[in-house]
This record gives structure tokens, C-alpha cells and sequence, in this order.
């Protein structure tokens, strides 16, 4: 596993630099139409999406080691950052996104990066596997003395064992889905 790990990471670094070389250049072409601003802003924010997602994978190592440090979290500000973050895109592929806080515990004590990265990565799941017109949802409940974030589309259902093993917490590492590629 460790040497998976470290292929990973090698991996990611070395996609960090073609990715903000190709973000910079995008930022610096000349003047355009409303075309072109439009395809320039789309290849900005591919990349800075790609660059967030290398940058998550980097995380790993430091993940197996233990090092986030967890701290009081106010779990709804995060779900707003995200969603403020995602709501172009969504809106842009003509995807709807319902958010519902039905939560009284404000805080949650985990680390901040990381939980603002999970939902940012499940949310930019729903906004690709929904259909358009379709809706993904961000559910944030009370679940007896935590807090549950739920983020669910209808886009291409998961292999029953696959979800069961999630249901169960048994998924201890990336799984490929053949109906999800990428996700």
C-alpha cells in the first residue's frame, strides 16, 4: 500500500506544474469575444478544479499519518463555501442544487480542510453523474450525537456491494466503479 501511496504522490506533483502552466496561460491570452472570455474562463477553472484535486491527493500521506489537526468546525459555513464555490458550475450545467440544514448541533469537531474537501469532491460527483435538469442535494441532519452530511444525485446508481460496504464503513481505500468513472 505504501508504495501505491507514493506513486500517487509522485504523480501529483509532478501534475501540479502542467496544470498552472496551463491555467497561466489561459489567464494570459489576448483579448477575445464573448466566445472566447467564455473558454478562457471554463479552461481557468478546469484547471484550478484539477490543481484542487491533485492537491487533495497529495493530502494522503499525511492523512495516514495522522497529522490534520481537528478542531471545532462550523459545519454549515462549510457547506456554504462549497456551495458558493460550486454553484457556477452547477448552474452552467444546468444541474439544481437543494441544500437543507436540518441540524441544531452547529459544530463539529473535525478538520476543516479536510471536510471542506470531501464535500467539495462528493458535490462535484453529484454535479457530473446528475442529468441535467436533474438535482443533486446537500442534507446536513442531526444523527443521534453527530452531524450527517449527505450529498445524493440521480445520476448512475452504485453496485449494491459497493454500497453496502459503505453502508457498513468497510470501504477502506478508493474504489473504481464501472457506472462512475472518475468519481
Amino acid at each position: 500500500m505504501e508504495t501505491e501511496v507514493d506513486g500517487i504522490l509522485v504523480a501529483a506533483h509532478e501534475l501540479k506544474a502542467p496544470l498552472a502552466v496551463l491555467r497561466q496561460l489561459a489567464l494570459a491570452l489576448p483579448g477575445m469575444d464573448a466566445g472566447g472570455e467564455h473558454m478562457r474562463s471554463e479552461m481557468v477553472s478546469v484547471s484550478e478544479r484539477a490543481l484542487k484535486q491533485v492537491n487533495d491527493l497529495a493530502k494522503v500521506r499525511r492523512l495516514e499519518d495522522g497529522l490534520f489537526e481537528m478542531e471545532p468546525v462550523a459545519v454549515r459555513a462549510v457547506c456554504d463555501e462549497v456551495t458558493r464555490e460550486l454553484s457556477y458550475l452547477f448552474s452552467y450545467n444546468k444541474r439544481d442544487l437543494f441544500i437543507s440544514y436540518r441540524n441544531r448541533e452547529r459544530l463539529v469537531f473535525a478538520n476543516r480542510e479536510l471536510l471542506k474537501s470531501v464535500i467539495y469532491n462528493f458535490l462535484l460527483n453529484a454535479m457530473h453523474y446528475s442529468g441535467e435538469g436533474e438535482r443533486a442535494e446537500l442534507v446536513v441532519v442531526d444523527s443521534r450525537d453527530k452531524v450527517r452530511v449527505s450529498i445524493r444525485d440521480y445520476g448512475p446508481a452504485l453496485p449494491v456491494d459497493v454500497w453496502r460496504e459503505m453502508r457498513r464503513g468497510f470501504v477502506e481505500k478508493p474504489t473504481s466503479i464501472a457506472m462512475r468513472p472518475g468519481s
